[in-house]
C-alpha cells in the first residue's frame, strides 16, 4: 500500500525524475543531481516551513509534492499551506495515487492549524484542474508569475 512520507536526500534523484516526468517515466538513475539541487534540497529539508512529501510504493517513489507553510495576518493570523510541484509517475496516473498524496498533504496542513490550502496549476493542465476540483479546490483567483534573471546574468 503506497504511503506518504517526508522526502530524504536519498529520494532526490526520484523526485527530480518525477519533476521531469510530464508524459513519460524518467529513470531516476539517469538524473544528474547538481550542486544547485543539493543546496535547494538541503535548504528545504532544514526549513520547518517547507517539506517535500513523497508517495512511496514499496520502496519506489511514485509521487511527490512540495508544501510550504506561510504565516500571515489574514485568516485570523493562521498559516496557509501552499502546495506546488505535484507529480505522479506517468505510468501510475489515474489509479488514485494523486488523491492519496494530496489528501495526506491536506491532512498535514490541517494538523498544523492551517486555515487554507492553496496551489497553482498551469492553465494547460485541464485534467489536473478537474482532479483538484474533485478534492474541493475552487479556482478562486487568477495567478500571475514574473520570471526573474539572477543578478549579474543580464
Amino acid at each position: 500500500m503506497p504511503h506518504t512520507r517526508p522526502a530524504t536526500r536519498a529520494d532526490l534523484p526520484a523526485v527530480l525524475a518525477l519533476l521531469a516526468d510530464e508524459e513519460k517515466v524518467v529513470d531516476p538513475a539517469s538524473v544528474v543531481v547538481t550542486a544547485a539541487y543539493e543546496r535547494a534540497f538541503a535548504s528545504i529539508d532544514r526549513d520547518p516551513r517547507n517539506e517535500i512529501l513523497v508517495l512511496d510504493d514499496g520502496g519506489t517513489v511514485v509521487g511527490c509534492l512540495q508544501a510550504t507553510y506561510i504565516p500571515g495576518l489574514g485568516k485570523g493570523g493562521a498559516e496557509r499551506a501552499l502546495i506546488e510541484a505535484v507529480r505522479v509517475r506517468a505510468d501510475r496516473r489515474g489509479g488514485g495515487l494523486g488523491r492519496t498524496l494530496m489528501e495526506s498533504a491536506i491532512d498535514r496542513a490541517r494538523g498544523r492549524g492551517c486555515a487554507l490550502v492553496q496551489l497553482t496549476s498551469a492553465k494547460r493542465r485541464g485534467d489536473a484542474h478537474r482532479f483538484y476540483a474533485s478534492l474541493g479546490f475552487a479556482p478562486s483567483h487568477e495567478g500571475f508569475k514574473l520570471p526573474l534573471q539572477p543578478v549579474g546574468t543580464q
